[in-house]
C-alpha cells in the first residue's frame, strides 16, 4: 500500500492535482471498416458520373432549341423570319428528305404531328404558310406563342 500518495492533511486542490489525467483515445481512422462501405461510396459516385454525363448529353442535345428561342426572341414578330426559325429548328431535329420538301398544309400538318399540343391551323396556320411570300409587318401573339410551344415540345424522330 505504498503505492498510494499520501492524502492527510491536503485540501481538495491539492488532492485534484494528484489525479492522473484520462488517457487519450487513438484517433479514429478515417478509412471504412468494412469494404461495403467502399463499394457503396465507388457506387454513389458512379451514379453521380453516369447522371452527370445524362444531363451533359441531354443539354447539347438540345442546344438547337435554346439557340432558337433566342433567335424566335430577337425576330420581334416578323412572320417570315419566324417561318424560317421554325424551318430551321425542324431540319436540326429531323431528317433533311422528311422536312425540306413539304409546303402549305403538309408543313402544317407534319408541325402538329411532332408536337403534342401544337394547333397550326386557322390564323396561325395560314400566317405561317404565307409570311415567306408577304410582307407583313408583324404577327400574332398566337403565331409566335404556337411556334414557342413547337421548338420546346417536339419529339425527334430518328434522323436515319
Amino acid at each position: 500500500m505504498t503505492d498510494l500518495p499520501q492524502t492527510e492533511g491536503l485540501n481538495l486542490v491539492e488532492m485534484l492535482d494528484l489525479l492522473e489525467p484520462i488517457p487519450e483515445p487513438p484517433p479514429i481512422s478515417m478509412i471504412p471498416a468494412t469494404k461495403g462501405w467502399i463499394w457503396l461510396t465507388l457506387l454513389i459516385l458512379l451514379a453521380f458520373a453516369w447522371a452527370l454525363r445524362s444531363y451533359l448529353r441531354h443539354r447539347q442535345a438540345n442546344a438547337y432549341r435554346r439557340a432558337a428561342l433566342a433567335e424566335l426572341d430577337k425576330a420581334r414578330g416578323d412572320p417570315a423570319r419566324i417561318a424560317a426559325i421554325l424551318r430551321r429548328t425542324a431540319l436540326v431535329a429531323f431528317a433533311r428528305r422528311d422536312v425540306a420538301p413539304l409546303v402549305g398544309q403538309d408543313w402544317l400538318r407534319f408541325l402538329n404531328e411532332t408536337c403534342p399540343g401544337a394547333a397550326f391551323t386557322g390564323e396561325v396556320g395560314v400566317a405561317l404558310t404565307e409570311a415567306p411570300y408577304r410582307d407583313n409587318g408583324s404577327s400574332s401573339p398566337d403565331l409566335v406563342h404556337q411556334c414557342r410551344l413547337w421548338i420546346r415540345k417536339h419529339r425527334p424522330r430518328s434522323k436515319a
